[in-house]
């Protein structure tokens, strides 16, 4: 998950120097979403990690 939030991170950076801003714009939109939903498993896993120990 967070390997798709650096591609579209990159990808959003590569776009916005070549000067497409709503491909840009759309992109880091996207890898914003990912990045969140990767904290809220990572933070899911370690609660639940700890319970079973």
């Amino acid at each position: 998950m967070l390997g798709w939030t650096l591609m579209f991170f990159l990808l959003a950076i590569v776009a916005g120097i070549f000067g497409f801003m709503g491909i840009a714009s759309t992109l880091a939109g996207i890898a914003k979403i990912l990045f969140v939903i990767f904290i809220i498993l990572f933070l899911a896993s370690l609660i639940l990690g700890r319970r079973r120990v």
